[in-house]
């Protein structure tokens, strides 16, 4: 008995798939490059409306790294901090009671004593905000707000809130005054810092531990992280590279005062969250953190050139990050 075969009809044709570049471009999240966005923009807006005020002069852009370096130094540390899923408000006050021991212990004791001392006051703020939210796990944003307020009141108690000068000219040099060639030496302060800041956190382990303990904990420490010693060690080097910090701030202004770094936790803050670090940890960017300093930086000095009075320029900056972090925002 044969076998009887039915041939199917010719099925349609299948309708053609997207092309290989329309996959891409819909798998493209301009979200993650929403801070280098951001910055080429604000910098485009400012060269075209800012033209006529000396906006695109060597001067002023090196002005504007000046003013962003120590910010940065500030925000590298705290991208780490963030990234872990904790925070540090103290960084300013700290860098303020820093800049003060430095001043008073280089014009008694010289240049080495005064460069320890200034690091000895961000070690030892560091490992008691380290210890206290570490060891008996208390919130850090409570732990550093009281800090906050302690480093601030000791560095105006010790110096009666008068200024303490620095005369010794090499400390000044390297401390922020002294340029190499054209570029301000802050400059490099900054640029060694991101390329430290960046290495650790993407290429070692301590920086994988650290993304691992702000992403999930309890994961992590089943993995073997100790995530008490990775939250321990990165408000040390927080506190650490504050008092850093304090001391670029006294050798650029030749004084140590209560006041340098007043307000920076908040502008570190701004430019690691804009910077594409998660306030929830778990993901962090160095680079990113970069150019979100950079981005303040930049609308700030924008700002003050386009002949804005302090109160219209704090309302414009406050809705410019709003804008930038909420557009930033993944789902």
């Amino acid at each position: 008995m044969s076998e009887t075969t039915v041939t199917p009809p010719p099925s349609a044709a299948a309708p053609a798939g997207p092309s290989p570049r329309a996959g891409r471009l819909a798998a493209f999240d301009w979200r993650r490059y929403m801070i280098y966005i951001g910055f080429v923009v604000v910098f485009l807006l400012f060269a075209v409306t800012l033209h006529g005020s000396g906006f695109l002069s060597t001067t002023n852009l090196l002005n504007i790294v000046r003013q962003t370096a120590t910010i940065t130094v500030i925000a590298v540390a705290m991208t780490f901090v963030i990234a872990s899923a904790e925070i540090d408000l103290s960084v300013g006050s700290v860098a303020g009671l820093s800049s003060v021991c430095t001043a008073m212990a280089v014009s008694h004791w010289g240049l080495l004593p005064g460069i320890v001392a200034g690091l000895a006051v961000g070690a030892l703020v560091g490992a008691v905000n380290g210890g206290l939210v570490s060891i008996l796990k208390i919130p850090s944003f409570l732990v550093t707000l009281g800090m906050l307020g302690i480093a601030q009141g000791v560095a105006m108690w010790i110096t009666n809130s008068a200024p303490q000068p620095i005369l010794n000219e090499t400390f000044n040099t390297v401390f922020g005054s002294g340029n190499i060639g054209r570029l301000p030496g802050l400059a490099l302060w900054s640029l060694a810092a991101v390329a430290i800041g960046a290495v650790v956190l993407a290429k070692t382990r301590f920086g994988r531990q650290v993304l691992a303990t702000g992403g999930n904990p309890v994961a992590a420490a089943f993995s073997g992280v100790n995530t008490r010693a990775i939250k321990f060690r990165v408000l040390l080097v927080s506190g650490i590279v504050a008092s850093i910090a304090g001391m670029l701030y006294a050798g650029r202004l030749q004084s140590g005062r209560f006041q340098w770094g007043s307000g920076d936790e908040l502008s570190a803050i701004a430019a690691v969250i804009l910077g594409g670090t998660s306030l929830f940890g778990g993901a962090g960017s160095v680079i990113g953190t970069l150019f979100g300093g950079l981005l303040i930086g930049l609308i700030n000095n924008g700002l003050i050139l386009g002949g804005l009075d302090v109160s219209q320029q704090q309302v414009v900056r406050g809705v410019i990050i709003i804008l930038a972090v909420a557009l930033a925002r993944r789902k």
